[in-house]
């Protein structure tokens, strides 16, 4: 094509250059001018003929290109059409491989799946037997130590009929000593000396059966006691609640203690006159301290000053404001906690006009444990251990929550709380079981209904658990003395000690004034006197030692 182009413009020069020739002699010899316009006319005509041919024979080129440009387009229409075909045989075959790759993919997915299932199957099928080794485990266990309390038990048998027999011979001396004595008696001396001796034996045989009932019966009883319990307690997680005395409130700065003290004092005597509680101003910074034994009292003065810090405003009247708002505040709080105690153990038929009481347990405490809690948590025990035995465990939860009631305003009527409770709760319509609780709990009278035993035992059980209760250094130590002093007090007893925090006593006696049937019974004495004469948490083991000693030394 560029060929073609090139001829015509080589045609087009050289007919421009005879014309210009031809114009330039026709200017020069005017007196010429047939004989070079002849000439021009000549030269005019082979340049015509010259750009006719040559642009013949670019038509010629031109056309013939065309042509070729025409096949070469058709074999490249060719081309592109088999090469599209040939894309689209292959964008089939990629087709059916994305195919393939995703059905096998898809197979292996569920080949994961099967095998993920199996391994969980298999997992579970292991967690199951690992479940029931650890069952025979225990079982084994507990058969290990059956068979050493049985090896123990027939131990202590042969000892007991080894004893026995050399007693049994030791008897036979002596009666046979007391014959020879008797000898020489009269009738009546004689029958009354047999029937003293036969009450003696019969006595001291009665005491022995009667010791290996009561240890029977009473390994028995705790073993069942001690499963309960402890299924019950493993089912319950309690909060654990601490109070204290003082409470810290931070201020955004230093300079809003003196604020807070006020032009002579003034806005700090309102404010604990109005709430009931010292506010410390130290040089801590930025921490003001309120105290007071009152948890109440604390929280009040807490929020109140709180606001008055986040208001600005503090004058003694902006201070009576802020104080009775809050009151209302608490008092609204305080009905919704003990709403939501009810809630929280199913107790939905208690009159609404104990929820104030109840939530007022939140801020009472006894040797630093939290009314409240403690109360929830008997309820929760008493119910846990009710359901153990079959019995109304909602009543049982009621009776615990409630026992304690009368401490929610104990402080402010004066007097018992139990005697306050049970006021509390005849007003507000309480069953029977609930007031046999709140006296029975604390011994003032017999406990008539099994639910009310269990929210005894849950008492005593949220009141011994470490850490529940702490009492001061000095009570605690006058409780021991006490407790040592109420051993001592009987007759054989050579010393005693409290031990385990006072929770045992180990009493030991002397063997020439107490022979074993009278340490048995003593022991019974010492924790019955205990019971009438101490107030304790939780309970105390009292163990009665008798040792006999013979020392004889080697020269």
């Amino acid at each position: 094509m560029s060929e073609i182009v090139l001829i015509a413009v080589l045609g087009l020069v050289v007919l421009a250059v005879g014309i210009g020739v031809g114009f330039l002699l026709f200017r020069k010899t005017p007196t010429q001018v047939p004989i070079q316009s002849e000439e021009v006319q000549k030269l005019l005509e082979n340049a015509q003929r010259e750009y006719e041919r040559i642009i013949s024979i670019a038509r010629e080129e031109a056309q013939r290109t065309r042509q070729e440009a025409e096949e070469k387009k058709k074999e490249i229409e060719q081309m592109l059409a088999q090469k599209r075909l040939e894309l689209d045989k292959r964008e089939q075959e990629i087709e059916q491989r994305l195919r393939s790759v995703e059905q096998a993919l898809n197979h292996r997915e569920q080949s994961l799946v099967q095998k993920e299932q199996f391994i969980e199957r298999r997992f579970e099928a292991l967690e199951r037997r690992e479940e029931e080794l650890y069952k025979r485990e225990k079982e084994l266990r507990d058969l290990e130590r059956h068979l050493e309390r049985v090896q123990r038990d027939l131990e202590s048998r042969i000892e007991e009929i080894q004893e026995l027999e050399e007693e049994v011979q030791r008897l036979k001396d002596k009666q046979l000593l007391e014959l020879q004595r008797i000898a020489s008696m009269t009738l009546e001396e004689a029958r009354a000396e047999v029937l003293r001796r036969a009450e003696e034996s019969a006595r001291i045989e009665a005491i022995r059966i009667a010791k290996k009932i009561e240890d029977e019966a009473r390994e028995m009883a705790e073993l069942r006691a001690k499963r309960i319990i402890t299924t019950a307690i493993q089912r319950l997680a309690s909060e654990i609640a601490i109070n204290y005395t003082t409470t810290a409130v931070e201020l955004p700065s230093n300079d809003f203690k003196g604020r807070i003290i006020g032009r002579e004092g003034r806005n700090i005597r309102t404010f604990e006159l109005l709430t009931g509680v010292d506010l410390i101003i130290d040089d801590t910074p930025d921490i003001v301290t309120i105290s007071s034994f009152d948890p109440l009292r604390r929280e009040i003065a807490k929020e109140a000053l709180e606001k008055l810090i986040e208001d600005g405003r503090i004058h003694p009247a902006r201070i009576e404001e802020i104080v009775n708002e809050v009151k209302k505040e608490i008092d609204e709080k305080i009905k919704k906690t003990g709403e939501e105690a009810c809630m929280e153990l199913g107790l939905y038929d208690i009159n609404p006009g104990l929820y104030y009481y109840i939530g007022k347990l939140y801020y009472r405490t006894s040797y630093s444990q939290n009314v409240l809690l403690h109360s929830k948590e008997v309820a929760y025990i008493a119910g846990l251990l009710a359901e153990e035995l079959g019995l109304d465990a909602k009543m049982a939860r009621r009776a615990g929550l409630l026992h304690d009631i009368g401490k929610a305003i104990s402080h402010e009527l004066g007097g018992s709380h139990t005697d306050i409770g049970i006021e509390l709760c005849k007003r507000y319509g309480e069953p029977d079981p609930v007031l046999n609780a709140i006296k029975a709990h604390h011994n003032e009278e017999p406990v008539r209904y099994p639910e009310v035993a269990l929210v005894c035992a849950a008492d005593a059980l949220s009141a011994a658990r470490p850490g529940a209760r702490r009492e001061t250094l000095e009570a605690y130590l006058k409780r021991l003395e006490k407790l040592e002093q109420i051993v001592k007090s009987f007759k054989g007893v050579a010393n005693a000690y409290a031990v385990q925090a006072g929770r045992e006593v180990r009493v030991f006696v002397s063997p020439e004034e107490i022979n074993d049937e009278e340490a048995y019974q003593l022991s019974k004495d010492i924790a019955r006197k205990i019971e009438e004469e101490l107030e304790f948490p939780g309970q105390i083991k009292v163990v009665v030692i008798r040792e006999t000693r013979h020392v004889e030394y080697a020269k």
